[in-house]
């Protein structure tokens, strides 16, 4: 039987280019959280997928001589897609929202909200930002005193001039909820988190919410309103309903049931949409709202968040070409506190690479096999008995495990990898004293050596089981190294029973370990420069 479902879902991307590492640090962090609960028996489920709707669309189709359609064809075929399989990402679906599922429970959703009288015809005048697909407040934008657009307000986001639209639209009565959402922030204060994601939620809605306008007339690039087919769905209101209509909102009541309410993992700059309007849709339609909202920072290049129109963003396959994709999603973990901003170095990259995941890890990993292999031919020794040392690295197992995972259900990534690296640190420092080369010299040790590194192979196997969410090749590397199949896929291993010892079989065919981070300093400086 499945465990308790866990439904998380990504942002999905807009199609009007192509992605940066911002976008693949959303999908490695949601995927690392998805394989992490998988592994913990939970009924897990991954969404991510694109947003192809809006003037943003159109008009970069238009630049391009060609339609909309085909230019998200386009994108998804030759770079969102790409993305997945270069940085591992283990997804369930991948939505679309000009696919036809989307748009037939999209029709059902709007038309419920019509009936309901949540939806009602007026007049719009304000500042929209293409960039943004969003109507601004004023206090979302600034004149800019000198260069090309000295003189206009423009998006605090993209730098660029917002439009004055003024249009007769659809508009959702969002106003009505503001005191539901109040209420839901209160009673249940780790929806939004982090508490400076939350504080600023919080905020915005105690100002006051006004209705949504939720369709345009100006342009044809969208799913039509049912009743009124001179207007298209506003993008936003379209691009929020994927995370039900994904898993069978209208459609499937059994597989909804099953999976929803969902995890949102979003960037901070899109956590309103995402606790304010998505949950005042989802009360108006009479369904729950998501479990939890979380907001991650943004990822800095230069004291800068990266931004495809300004020409800041950097590519994922920049950094995995070099050092791997494990790499990859190993730094973007480890070296940013997930909720917080962080900045992007080169010269931090590789740092970190040589010290803890090719001198720690893959160093460590080598070394035991290496040892197992020349001093019992490829047979893991049985272990004597414990002594104390031995003991303490499996009290540092146990205690890593259960660090571990108390972080991921906080969504602090960056502290359950901390937790788990605690034994490696602890495992080199233990091969470091007990000295197995030198106990290989006398007989008279050689009980000794087979329980030490009978220990380092089980820690070894603990960080297999514990790391595969994180860096999922190099551990079904090490896992098959330690002939540790007999125990069944890495895959299959639950993490909660990881620290549970004396799993290896004694006896176990150990085979030979290429460097699992191979040391790259040429290329690492070439890249870097």
């Amino acid at each position: 039987m499945p465990g308790e479902s866990f439904y998380l879902c990504t942002p999905i991307f807009y199609v009007n280019d192509v992605p940066h590492i911002g976008h693949a640090y959303t999908e490695v962090a949601a995927d690392i959280l998805t394989r992490w609960h998988r592994q913990s028996g939970d009924d897990t489920w991954l969404l991510t997928g694109t947003d192809e709707h809006g003037q943003k669309i159109l008009r970069t189709a238009v630049a391009n001589d060609t339609t909309p359609k085909a230019w998200a064809d386009k994108l998804v075929t030759d770079a969102w897609l790409p993305l997945l399989e270069t940085i591992d990402i283990r997804n369930d679906d991948f939505i679309r929202t000009s696919e036809e599922r989307h748009e037939k429970a999209v029709l059902i959703f709007l038309q419920k909200l019509h009936d309901d009288g949540f939806i009602y015809k007026g007049e719009y005048e304000g500042y929209y930002c293409v960039g943004c697909e969003e109507y601004k407040q004023l206090d979302d934008l600034m004149e800019t005193p000198e260069g090309d657009f000295a003189g206009q307000l423009v998006c605090k986001i993209h730098g660029r001039p917002v439009e004055v639209l003024k249009e007769t639209n659809y508009f959702f009565r969002m106003s009505q909820f503001q005191q539901a959402l109040l209420d839901l922030y209160e009673t249940r204060p780790d929806f939004i988190q982090p508490a400076s994601v939350r504080n600023e939620i919080i905020s915005f809605v105690k100002q006051g919410l006004n209705d949504l306008s939720i369709s345009r007339s100006s342009f044809d690039w969208g799913i039509q309103i049912p009743w009124d087919h001179s207007h298209v769905l506003y993008v936003w209101f379209d691009a929020l309903l994927n995370y039900i209509t994904a898993i069978g909102y209208g459609t499937d009541d059994e597989e909804f049931r099953r999976r929803w309410p969902a995890i949102q993992i979003v960037g901070k700059d899109i956590a309103r949409f995402h606790a304010v309007i998505w949950p005042a849709m989802l009360m108006a339609a009479g369904l729950e709202v998501p479990k939890h909202v979380f907001g991650h920072g943004w990822l800095l290049v230069g004291g800068e968040k990266m931004s495809k129109s300004k020409l800041t963003g950097i590519a994922p396959n920049e950094i995995t070409d070099t050092f791997g994709s494990d790499a990859f999603r190993y730094y973007f973990m480890r070296a940013v506190s997930f909720g917080q901003d962080g900045s992007f170095n080169w010269e931090d990259l590789s740092a970190r690479y040589q010290s803890e995941l090719a001198n720690g890890f893959g160093n460590l990993a080598s070394r035991v096999v290496a040892m197992v292999t020349r001093y019992y031919a490829g047979e893991l020794p049985a272990p004597a008995e414990y002594s104390e040392p031995d003991l303490a690295i499996q009290r540092v197992v146990a205690d890593a495990v259960a660090k571990a995972d108390a972080a991921m259900q906080l969504f602090a990534i960056h502290e359950a990898v901390a937790a788990i690296w605690t034994i490696v640190d602890e495992l080199n420092g233990y091969i470091t004293i007990q000295e197995p080369w030198v106990l290989a010299k006398n007989d008279e040790t050689r009980a000794r050596l087979g329980t030490v590194l009978y220990t380092a192979a089980e820690g070894l196997r603990a960080l297999a089981v514990l790391l595969s969410p994180v860096i999922p090749k190099a551990t079904a590397t090490l896992w098959d190294a330690l002939g540790a199949g007999t125990l069944g896929t890495l895959d299959d291993q639950l993490i909660p029973a990881a620290g549970e010892w004396g799993q290896l079989p004694a006896g176990s065919a150990v085979s030979p370990l290429e460097a699992l981070f191979p040391r790259i300093e040429q290329e690492a400086e070439a890249t870097a420069g």
